[in-house]
């Protein structure tokens, strides 16, 4: 009996060693992104992002992978300065869902604007890597 309960304590934390460690690296990830839409980082953008990329505006705009890294890469969307908030990780196998708020300051067509988001990142494990697969941002209903 005692060999059984080894074996499943050790499948266990084996779970929650690699899940830890996903979760991590799902965190570098949005980081990366993060960085890289402040900076402009073309190169950077098509590594994170897969090529099946839908990106969801809060406008309802949708772009592809090439739209969105272009959008950004040319400085048409530019943002200044981006903070994520409260966020939160999903793991489901080679996928994962991360939620959180978005504060930024950007320049869209060089016109300077606030922006306060919901967003949703699909993040997906292609040939071991974490590929930004969809993103859904979204607007916070007014405070009443």
């Amino acid at each position: 009996m005692k060999p059984l309960l080894l074996g499943l304590l050790c499948a266990s934390l084996a779970c929650t060693s690699f899940a830890s460690s996903d979760q991590q690296q799902l965190e570098q990830k949005v980081n990366a992104l993060r960085s890289a839409m402040i900076e402009g980082d073309r190169a950077a953008l098509l590594a994170l992002s897969a090529p099946q990329l839908s990106y969801g505006h809060s406008s309802g705009t949708m772009e592809n992978q090439a739209e969105f890294v272009e959008k950004i890469a040319s400085g048409k969307s530019d943002f200044v300065t981006m903070d994520l908030h409260e966020q939160s990780i999903t793991l489901s196998g080679d996928t994962a869902l991360v939620r959180h708020r978005l504060t930024a300051d950007i320049k869209d067509g060089g016109v300077p604007n606030s922006i306060e988001l919901g967003v949703l990142l699909v993040w997906q494990k292609q040939a071991g890597d974490w590929k930004l697969l969809a993103r859904q941002a979204f607007k916070f209903p007014p405070k009443q």
